[in-house]
């Protein structure tokens, strides 16, 4: 595998920003309900993620591998490819949102056990649960980390 560079998404960007986090989460959780068609998807990234909040990728040989888009103190998307998983790239763009905020929450599927380690890893302790008030009426929970005082 070649290096990973970090890189600013820009609106170019969106379709296989969106179409990433459409394999990467039904691979990760191949039965949870598809709740939104690939236009939707791309939309949703294009007027909604990236006007409000920082859109970074991660390409290997200049192929988009791992997307993030945090701000607000929020981690609002977070999707590496299921082949490029477990080599340090979520880990790198984790960074990037903990290093320009202090505060930071995000949710996960309670059932997305490899998610729920990796956040865990990275510092970040569970909040609450819900049974399941989001689309696709699926269990969920909500993670926050704090940067520690000096």
């Amino acid at each position: 595998m070649g290096s990973t560079d970090i890189i600013s998404l820009e609106a170019r960007h969106m379709a296989e920003a969106a179409a990433l986090r459409r394999v990467a989460l039904g691979a990760r959780l191949p039965w949870l309900p598809d709740v939104h068609t690939p236009e939707e998807d791309e939309h949703y990234w294009r007027t909604h993620l990236l006007p409000g909040y920082t859109l970074l990728g991660a390409t290997v040989e200049h192929r988009l591998v791992g997307v993030i888009a945090y701000g607000r103190g929020w981690v609002e998307q977070l999707y590496v490819l299921p082949a490029f998983q477990d080599r340090g790239i979520g880990s790198l763009l984790l960074g990037e949102a903990k290093a320009s905020m202090d505060d930071i929450q995000l949710w996960t599927f309670s059932k997305n056990a490899g998610a729920r380690r990796f956040y865990e890893r990275h510092g970040f302790v569970a909040q609450r649960e819900t049974d399941g008030d989001n689309e696709e009426r699926e269990p969920d929970v909500l993670y926050r980390w704090r940067r520690l005082s000096a």
